[in-house]
Order: structure tokens, then C-alpha cells, then sequence
């Protein structure tokens, strides 16, 4: 049997030892040596099992980390931004290891947001036909009636086509706000302040509680903390599951 082939940009990534981007320019710069040979091209292929040296040092597979971070808002999903804003790395002092975000929240928006060093964790989790609930808390304005909410849960029509169905909660009205909470199983971009609109109201306040069987709970703003592997394992299973539901 042969063994897994990766492109060595990838493989560096999938060891947790960098990003993608990080690794090509490590390659580039001539720091990457792959069964004692030192390698140029990012897209070149290595064996899964190859010796891969950074800097004279061998590359081993970290130890698998997964954390959750309660996103403050004003800050972006990315480790570096042109434009200068602040970032989500700078929430994550301390981690115990290089870790990526497993997608990612816009910047007006709050909550619960995973990082990992386990690519496979991060696809399984962010692949569109695993369809893993998320649940937001939304406070819209002006007040929507029943009916724009059944419209919401109906799964509204965007410009990249209808939403799915989802699950709407009213949580209470108070002036010309409604608050409620929206659990989606897709990942679009902007998905659920689309929705709002697209029934006729503006989101105002956002914030993600949950993801599959993990909750947000008590872990204050900007804070982060490791997940157990029991939480680890419950959220492969939610995926894997809703994944198999999504195929039948």
C-alpha cells in the first residue's frame, strides 16, 4: 500500500508546525529539508512518513490542541490583516501551540470560535456537507413579527441561492428590537445578518453560543481555554453524524 503523499507547504501545515502561507516562505528561503536535501518548491511532494527538517531541527507531529476562544467584537479571523486591525491572535497569548482558526466570525461579531493545529479536525468541521449546527443570539432591528420569522426559519432566498431551514427562537422583545436565537447548519459568509435582511430587518448585536454539542457558557470575553478530548470527540461525533444525516 502507498504511502499518503503531501505536497511539503501542506505537510509542514497538517505537522502543526505553521500555516500554509508561512510554510511556502520558509521552502522559498531554503530552510526546509526534506530527507536530508534542502527543498525550494513549496508544491513539491513528500511522503507522509519523510524526515522534514525547519532550521536543522526535525519537524515532529504536535500534540493535537483545540481550543475555544470567545471572540470579543472588533477584531478580525486572521493572523495578519493589510488594513492593520486588531486580530484574533492577539486574544491568544499563552496557547500551547501554533493553532488556526476553524472559520471564522466577521468582525462585528462575536463568540465562540475554535482554533486547532489538527487540519482534519478543521475540515471535517468546516466541510459544507457536514452540516454542524450553529447557533447564534441575535438582537434585530426593527421588531420582527411571526411571520418574519417563519420566514427565517423557512431558510430565506440570498444571492447565492436558499438557505436551508432553521431553528428560530424569540427570546423577547424590548423597543423597536427583537431578540432571538437562530441555529444554522451552514457556514456562508455573513449568513445569518444576510437572513435578517432578507426578511426585512437588520441585525444589530450577533454572537455565536454554539457549535454542534459545545457551548460557549461563562468564558468571558477575549479569554480562551482548551478543550478536553471528551469535548474533542463529542464534536468529531456531532460532525461525522450530522454529516451522515446531510447524505441521506
Amino acid at each position: 500500500m502507498s504511502v499518503e503523499k503531501r505536497t511539503i507547504d501542506r505537510w509542514l501545515s497538517r505537522r502543526g508546525a505553521c500555516s500554509r502561507e508561512m510554510a511556502k516562505e520558509l521552502v522559498l528561503a531554503g530552510r526546509v529539508k526534506v530527507d536530508g536535501r534542502v527543498v525550494r518548491d513549496p508544491g513539491a511532494w513528500v511522503e507522509a512518513d519523510a524526515r522534514v527538517e525547519l532550521d536543522g531541527r526535525l519537524v515532529e507531529r504536535a500534540e493535537r490542541v483545540v481550543l475555544m476562544l470567545h471572540k470579543p467584537t472588533g477584531c478580525v479571523t486572521t493572523r495578519s490583516d493589510p488594513q492593520g486591525r486588531p486580530t484574533v491572535h492577539a486574544h491568544l497569548a499563552g496557547a500551547p501551540s501554533f493553532v488556526s482558526a476553524v472559520g471564522r466570525l466577521d468582525l462585528d461579531t462575536s463568540g465562540l470560535l475554535l482554533f486547532t493545529n489538527d487540519n482534519d479536525l478543521a475540515d471535517l468541521l468546516t466541510d459544507p456537507a457536514s452540516h454542524v449546527e450553529k447557533a447564534y443570539r441575535v438582537e434585530a432591528r426593527p421588531r420582527l413579527t411571526d411571520e418574519q420569522l417563519r420566514q427565517l426559519a423557512a431558510g430565506p432566498r440570498l444571492s447565492d441561492g436558499p438557505t436551508r431551514p432553521c431553528r428560530v427562537e424569540r427570546l423577547g422583545d424590548a423597543g423597536p428590537t427583537t431578540r432571538l436565537v437562530v441555529v444554522v447548519t451552514e457556514g456562508r459568509n455573513r449568513q445569518v445578518r444576510r437572513m435578517v435582511a432578507a426578511v426585512g430587518a437588520k441585525v444589530v448585536k450577533l454572537r455565536r453560543v454554539r457549535l454542534g454539542p459545545l457551548e460557549l457558557g461563562e468564558l468571558e470575553r477575549g479569554q480562551w481555554r482548551l478543550l478536553s478530548e471528551a469535548e474533542v470527540q463529542a464534536l468529531e461525533e456531532a460532525a461525522r453524524l450530522a454529516k451522515k444525516r446531510g447524505r441521506a
